[in-house]
């Protein structure tokens, strides 16, 4: 999965500011997209919910092979992992 690594700790977003912004990078850059899974470590928090609880002990978390094993082409990485939304192309 591609991934944009972006230092917005200047911005100071909070977690919708930052779903907005990667959603809009997303839509420039897939055209149509769908958002098929998120992080936020400030409130450790993941969508789809507790797909990580099964990933324990792997390397890779969760809501990264949830998105990566269902289309899933772009992530947008907000300040080194704060929050990751990733996503799908639509079209």
């Amino acid at each position: 999965m591609r991934t944009l690594h972006i230092d917005a700790s200047e911005l100071n977003l909070d977690f919708e500011a930052s779903r907005k912004f990667a959603q809009t990078i997303a839509e420039h850059l897939l055209e149509e997209t769908m958002l098929l899974s998120w992080y936020d470590r400030d409130r450790n928090l993941e969508s789809p919910g507790h797909v990580s609880e099964c990933h324990e002990n792997c390397p890779v978390p969760g809501w990264w092979d949830y998105a990566a094993n269902r289309g899933g082409t772009l992530a947008v990485n907000f300040s080194q992992g704060r929050f990751v939304f990733c996503f799908m192309p639509m079209i």
